[in-house]
């Protein structure tokens, strides 16, 4: 009966055992330093050990233009990465998922091969790409279609577009891969039958492949908000320091000038609080949309 007794708590301990490991992760790296933030933002940081409570004063130095600037900065360069990394991957799967397409392999390599690079690396070699001068690589390329060079890193749309082509170029094979990993679940039964009904490519394509995929392409906009909205080495890799007129200025760009370059740190949490109540803020609507939390019929 003890042994019997013994091996019923022996299994009853299992799963809390087996999920020690993430609990431990969570509470320490990413628990902890959710409320110690919290905290650090009402108070007034001059050391490890001289803080002082201040009240809402962090909260109420966020009114001022740079704040502004951060906040349009990353709602934009959201906004262009989830209109391009979106669609174009979607596009690019459909055709990598085709036992018709020449290379496929190849190309599936290809275009993951950015992912494996690191940002720092590549924000360097697009750094110089977009500059001024008229060899630059960018300049030289549009060059050939008659247009002038242009000073891509100084100028607010340039800048942005800048940035949207090193996302683009570094998770376009992301993208792909979690859309190809939905097209090979959806049933080949469903097209097969669809052929007979005389739908065309198209048809095939806007209601069959796109409803069914609606769960992958759900998870994808719920993580390009968040790296979006997060976003920093691909700007501080292209300006280093403050960009001309905050033009790459971004939320966690701001948080790390207030932080580590202006020694506040209870300003930068107050930033870092504000930022996590907008990323919260922008999934939950973007879930609400696509009636992610809607309860199926029974």
């Amino acid at each position: 009966m003890e042994k019997r007794v013994k091996k019923l708590n022996a299994q009853a301990a299992a799963p809390y055992l087996f999920i020690l490991p993430f609990l431990v992760t969570f509470l320490l790296f990413f628990f902890y330093p959710l409320v110690s933030s919290f905290l650090m933002s009402f108070q007034q940081i001059s050391g490890f050990s001289d803080m002082k409570f201040v009240g809402l004063k962090n909260y109420q130095k966020l009114f001022n233009p740079h704040y502004y600037t951060a906040i349009i900065n990353s709602l934009r360069y959201t906004f262009w990465t989830i209109f391009v990394l979106i669609p174009v991957p979607l596009v690019l799967a459909v055709f990598l998922n085709s036992k018709l397409t020449f290379g496929r392999m190849f190309f599936r390599s290809a275009f993951f091969m950015p992912a494996l690079t690191s940002v720092v690396v590549a924000g360097m070699f697009f750094r110089f790409a977009f500059g001024s001068q008229e060899s630059t690589f960018v300049n030289s390329f549009f060059g050939l279609f008659g247009i002038p060079a242009r000073k891509w890193l100084m100028e607010s749309g340039t800048g942005m577009f800048a940035l949207v082509v090193l996302c683009t170029w570094r998770w376009l094979g992301v993208n792909i891969v979690y859309f190809l990993s939905g097209l090979q679940n959806i049933p080949p039964e469903l097209y097969e039958s669809s052929k007979v009904d005389g739908a065309n490519v198209l048809q095939r394509f806007f209601h069959i492949t796109v409803p069914c995929l609606k769960p992958v392409v759900i998870y994808v906009v719920t993580i390009s908000v968040y790296g979006g909205l997060s976003m920093f080495v691909e700007s501080f890799t292209y300006w280093t320091a403050r960009s001309p007129e905050d033009i790459g200025l971004t939320l966690v760009g701001y948080i790390y000038s207030a932080g580590f370059t202006n020694n506040d740190l209870g300003f930068a949490s107050a930033i870092g609080v504000t930022l996590i109540l907008i990323i919260l803020l922008i999934t939950v609507l973007q879930l609400s949309v696509f009636g992610f939390f809607k309860k199926e019929n029974s």
